[in-house]
Protein backbone atom coordinates (compact mmCIF):
# COMPACT_ATOMS: atom_id res chain seq x y z
CA UNK A 1 0.00 0.00 0.00
CA UNK A 2 2.82 2.38 0.78
CA UNK A 3 4.24 2.29 -2.74
CA UNK A 4 0.77 2.65 -4.23
CA UNK A 5 0.19 5.70 -2.03
CA UNK A 6 3.40 7.26 -3.30
CA UNK A 7 2.39 6.57 -6.91
CA UNK A 8 -1.09 8.06 -6.39
CA UNK A 9 0.36 11.14 -4.72
CA UNK A 10 2.79 11.62 -7.61
CA UNK A 11 -0.27 11.68 -9.86
CA UNK A 12 -2.19 14.23 -7.83
CA UNK A 13 -4.34 11.96 -5.65
CA UNK A 14 -4.18 12.63 -1.91
CA UNK A 15 -3.55 9.55 0.23
CA UNK A 16 -3.38 8.55 3.88
CA UNK A 17 -2.04 5.32 5.29
CA UNK A 18 -3.43 4.21 8.65
CA UNK A 19 -1.35 1.32 9.86
CA UNK A 20 0.41 -0.59 12.59
CA UNK A 21 3.75 -1.41 10.95
CA UNK A 22 5.66 1.78 11.67
CA UNK A 23 9.09 0.66 10.48
CA UNK A 24 7.85 -0.61 7.11
CA UNK A 25 5.60 2.34 6.30
CA UNK A 26 8.17 4.88 7.48
CA UNK A 27 10.86 3.21 5.36
CA UNK A 28 8.65 3.49 2.26
CA UNK A 29 8.22 7.22 2.84
CA UNK A 30 4.48 7.67 2.42
CA UNK A 31 3.19 11.26 2.29
CA UNK A 32 0.83 10.92 5.29
CA UNK A 33 0.86 8.14 7.86
CA UNK A 34 -1.30 7.70 10.95
CA UNK A 35 0.26 5.08 13.20
CA UNK A 36 -1.72 2.95 15.65
CA UNK A 37 0.34 0.89 18.09
CA UNK A 38 -1.98 -2.08 17.75
CA UNK A 39 -1.62 -5.68 16.57
CA UNK A 40 -1.30 -5.95 12.79
CA UNK A 41 -4.65 -6.03 11.04
CA UNK A 42 -6.27 -3.62 13.49
CA UNK A 43 -5.02 -0.15 12.51
CA UNK A 44 -8.40 1.52 13.07
CA UNK A 45 -8.87 0.19 16.58
CA UNK A 46 -10.25 -2.57 18.71
CA UNK A 47 -12.91 -4.61 16.88
CA UNK A 48 -16.45 -3.41 17.69
CA UNK A 49 -15.16 -0.30 19.49
CA UNK A 50 -16.88 2.05 17.07
CA UNK A 51 -16.13 5.13 19.16
CA UNK A 52 -12.38 4.47 18.95
CA UNK A 53 -12.64 3.60 15.26
CA UNK A 54 -14.50 6.81 14.42
CA UNK A 55 -11.95 8.90 16.34
CA UNK A 56 -9.03 7.26 14.52
CA UNK A 57 -10.64 7.80 11.13
CA UNK A 58 -11.41 11.42 12.07
CA UNK A 59 -7.79 11.94 13.13
CA UNK A 60 -6.74 10.59 9.75
CA UNK A 61 -9.08 12.95 7.89
CA UNK A 62 -7.78 15.83 9.99
CA UNK A 63 -4.21 14.82 9.14
CA UNK A 64 -5.05 15.02 5.44
CA UNK A 65 -6.20 18.61 5.93
CA UNK A 66 -3.28 19.64 8.18
CA UNK A 67 -0.31 17.93 6.55
CA UNK A 68 1.76 20.58 4.86
CA UNK A 69 4.97 18.67 4.27
CA UNK A 70 6.06 15.34 2.82
CA UNK A 71 6.29 12.31 5.10
CA UNK A 72 3.97 13.64 7.77
CA UNK A 73 3.58 11.07 10.56
CA UNK A 74 1.21 11.14 13.53
CA UNK A 75 0.38 8.59 16.18
CA UNK A 76 -3.06 7.84 17.54
CA UNK A 77 -3.49 8.49 21.27
CA UNK A 78 -5.16 5.13 21.91
CA UNK A 79 -3.96 1.94 23.55
CA UNK A 80 -5.03 -1.60 22.79
CA UNK A 81 -7.45 -3.17 25.28
CA UNK A 82 -4.50 -4.92 26.94
CA UNK A 83 -0.80 -5.39 26.31
CA UNK A 84 -0.90 -9.21 26.25
CA UNK A 85 -0.68 -9.27 22.46
CA UNK A 86 2.91 -7.99 22.66
CA UNK A 87 4.07 -11.09 24.53
CA UNK A 88 2.85 -13.39 21.78
CA UNK A 89 3.24 -11.19 18.71
CA UNK A 90 5.48 -12.85 16.14
CA UNK A 91 7.06 -14.99 18.84
CA UNK A 92 8.85 -18.01 17.45
CA UNK A 93 11.25 -19.86 19.71
CA UNK A 94 11.85 -23.31 21.15
CA UNK A 95 8.84 -22.96 23.45
CA UNK A 96 6.33 -22.73 20.60
CA UNK A 97 7.99 -23.85 17.37
CA UNK A 98 6.30 -27.27 17.36
CA UNK A 99 2.89 -25.77 18.15
CA UNK A 100 3.30 -23.25 15.32
CA UNK A 101 4.36 -26.00 12.91
CA UNK A 102 1.26 -28.02 13.81
CA UNK A 103 -1.01 -24.97 13.49
CA UNK A 104 0.46 -24.27 10.06
CA UNK A 105 -0.13 -27.85 8.98
CA UNK A 106 -3.74 -27.76 10.22
CA UNK A 107 -4.22 -24.50 8.30
CA UNK A 108 -2.87 -26.02 5.09
CA UNK A 109 -5.12 -29.07 5.52
CA UNK A 110 -8.16 -26.83 6.10
CA UNK A 111 -7.36 -24.82 2.99
CA UNK A 112 -7.06 -27.99 0.91
CA UNK A 113 -10.39 -29.25 2.25
CA UNK A 114 -12.02 -25.89 1.47
CA UNK A 115 -10.70 -25.98 -2.10
CA UNK A 116 -11.91 -29.55 -2.60
CA UNK A 117 -15.33 -28.50 -1.29
CA UNK A 118 -15.45 -25.82 -4.00
CA UNK A 119 -15.15 -22.84 -1.73
CA UNK A 120 -13.93 -19.79 -3.58
CA UNK A 121 -12.30 -18.37 -0.47
CA UNK A 122 -10.29 -20.70 1.68
CA UNK A 123 -9.69 -20.27 5.37
CA UNK A 124 -6.87 -17.94 6.32
CA UNK A 125 -6.57 -19.25 9.86
CA UNK A 126 -7.68 -22.65 11.04
CA UNK A 127 -9.94 -22.63 14.06
CA UNK A 128 -9.07 -26.22 14.83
Amino acid sequence: MSLIARHLEANGITTLIIGSAFDIVDHCGVPRYLHSDFPLGNPCGVPYDTTMQHKIVQQGLDLIERADEARCIERTPFSWKDELWRDDYAKVDQSNSEELRLRGERRRQQQLADRKAGKTRVAMISDT
